[in-house]
């Protein structure tokens, strides 16, 4: 797993050590500990392509000017047989270095060679992460807010892996706790009403078709007249639809039972359905994952009210007004807060403290991460201050704030799907917009940051359009490499032989083709999929500007010819290998 950009930077240093240590045996430099000093890559090229502060860190330690260290340390080094062509003084000591045309010749070659393996490295190598992202409420559909989490947790699990994490991917389903007595509810009096005689009147009239019945019972903001419904309870059609379904199959046999076996009868009939449609989606969007995880297992096997237990048991809680409180703000929360109210059932936070022990000292993961909406960040810290009671290391968990997303089209926001009439969920946003492009736009932003989902734009087929922009570039390079293939151009051979060219578009491309691998340590490290949809838009404009100005049929020798070929195999490479991160399609012909 190749990274040239770290090579070279390795290389470099080693060559400033040695220079220094020969100065020091040579007595021209005191014998003094080395402060820290910085390699870096210079924003301006014509500056070199890697500069070192090494004189005017050590001009203390020295007693020296920064600029004669420097002109002693240039002096010293010895470029034969390293990557480096020469270095260069700038200003009262700042050292600029310029490499060779090999490192270019390298960097390329190494892309061919390790094709989809090209950027994977090993950080992560013997360390295992579970990712936790959209975990809907799977009392209804997903919401375009989750159409941004599962392309945001997917693209980190990925960077992750490609970072040598073993990596999971997790959904929680909530199928316990306030939201499904709500769900419960909701069923209930919908079925119920469909049994009454206007109920039945109008199911008659549309029962071969259950989107007319439930708009029919519907009305106009889910609380029709005939079918009124009280504020506390879920009025999306889709609640009609699961009680009109079940009546279809087994009529009205509920309407007898106790209210308790009704709901329960309907919720196991309905949350199964939600669940794998949940599923379905997410599938038909390239997110799948290894686990889906149930709430209610933490009820089930005893792990919420342990939770209770043992903080009670460590002297964490106290009582008041018959509710069980946690001492939070001892272990750095905002406030205290409630663990099991007086009526003797537990608080939502209590199982997700379950749910977290499970993750880092049950399977001990040495990460998780969850990626929960910004309307989490009071609870994050409640979250935190539980475990860390529970002497669980805090650091091992880490969440991802993710900001809400406006739909716009034509300038004004969105609200409703043109073709299906819908609010625009996951599924109806895909039935507006081309996969590739949901999965782009989501990434292009970090996730603290809201975005603006342009509808128009996604769908564009212009260079304005970054995904189509991106896949373009690619498009072009596959088109490029057919016609040399198909007039009997095409000349491969090892890129340490061939020449590069002197066009700066060149060696700017190569560059950018070199720091593919650290982007991507960057991105997993900051779990921030934003940076490969922005490098991946920086290379294609940089092929383009490469094709501009440097001819690959009509090359003025076979062997730069051979040798722009290889470039362009490169960057088609690296820019498959980035959008597979996202689960982006590179298509060879647009």
């Amino acid at each position: 797993m190749t990274n040239m950009m770290e090579t070279a930077q390795a290389q470099l240093r080693e060559l400033l050590m040695d220079a220094l240590g020969a100065l020091t045996a040579e007595g021209k430099i005191a014998a003094e500990p080395l402060p820290a000093f910085k390699i870096e890559v210079p924003a301006d090229k014509s500056h070199g392509d890697f500069a070192s502060n090494i004189a005017m860190a050590s001009a203390k330690a020295l007693h020296m000017a920064p600029r004669a260290i420097a002109e002693l340390v240039l002096g010293a080094i010895r470029f034969d047989g390293t990557y480096f062509e020469k270095g260069e003084i700038a200003g009262p000591g700042f050292m600029n270095f310029f490499l060779r045309r090999t490192w270019f010749s390298d960097t390329v070659q190494a892309v061919i060679d390790e094709q989809g393996e090209y950027g994977k490295s090993e950080g992560g190598k013997g360390k295992k992460a579970l990712v936790e992202f959209v975990s809907a409420n799977p009392t209804g559909p997903m919401h375009v807010g989750n159409a941004r989490g599962a392309a945001l947790g997917d693209g980190i699990a990925a960077l992750l892996e490609w970072t040598g994490w073993h990596t999971e991917r997790e959904f929680y389903v909530n199928d316990a706790g306030n939201q499904i007595e709500k769900f419960g509810k909701s069923l209930s009096l919908r079925y119920m009403q469909i049994c009454t005689d206007k109920g039945q009147a109008v199911y008659n009239a549309n029962k071969d078709d259950v989107e007319a019945l439930a708009a029919a019972i519907y009305g106009e903001d889910g609380n029709a007249p005939d079918f009124p419904m009280p504020d506390d309870v879920y009025l999306g059609k889709d609640i009609i639809i699961h009680a009109a379904n079940y009546f279809t199959e087994n009529g009205a046999k509920l309407a007898d039972l106790s209210e308790e076996e009704r709901r329960a009868a309907l919720v196991g009939y309905a949350l199964p359905l939600n669940v794998a449609g949940l599923e379905r989606d997410l599938k038909s969007y390239r997110v799948v994952y290894d686990h889906w995880y149930r709430e209610s297992t933490l009820h089930a096997d005893g792990s919420v009210d342990r939770i209770i237990d043992e903080l009670t048991k460590r002297g964490f809680t106290y009582e008041q007004e018959g509710a069980i409180w946690f001492k939070a703000e001892q272990f750095g929360a905002d406030k205290d807060f409630v663990l099991r109210r007086a009526n003797g059932i537990p608080t939502y936070i209590v199982p997700d403290i379950a749910y977290h022990m499970d993750k880092l000292v049950t399977r001990n993961f040495d990460k998780a991460i969850n990626v929960l909406g910004a309307d989490h960040h009071g609870y994050v810290p409640r979250l935190k201050a539980a475990l860390k009671a529970l002497d669980v290391d805090t650091d091992r968990l880490d969440v991802v704030l993710m900001q809400m997303v406006m739909l716009f089209r034509n300038g004004q926001p969105a609200k409703l799907s043109k073709r299906s009439g819908k609010a625009i969920g996951l599924v109806t946003l895909l039935e507006d917009i081309p996969l590739d492009a949901a999965r782009f736009f989501f990434n292009m932003r970090e996730a603290n940051s809201h975005f603006e989902f342009d509808l128009d734009l996604a769908v564009e087929k212009s260079s304005q359009n970054p995904v189509y922009y991106v896949q373009y570039a690619h498009a072009r390079i596959c088109s490029i490499l057919r016609t040399l293939k198909d007039e009997g151009l095409y000349i491969e051979k090892p890129m340490n032989e061939l020449p590069l060219g002197d066009s700066a578009q060149e060696t700017e491309l190569i560059r950018h083709i070199a720091a593919f691998p650290s982007e991507i340590a960057a991105a997993a490290k900051v779990y921030d999929p934003s940076r490969v949809t922005k490098y991946a838009m920086e290379l294609a404009t940089l092929f383009h500007k490469f094709y501009d100005a440097c001819s690959v049929k009509n090359a003025e020798t076979e062997e730069l010819r051979a040798s722009r070929t290889a470039i362009c195999r490169a960057a088609a490479q690296t820019l498959r290998n980035a959008m597979a991160i996202l689960k982006i399609d590179c298509p060879e012909k647009m």
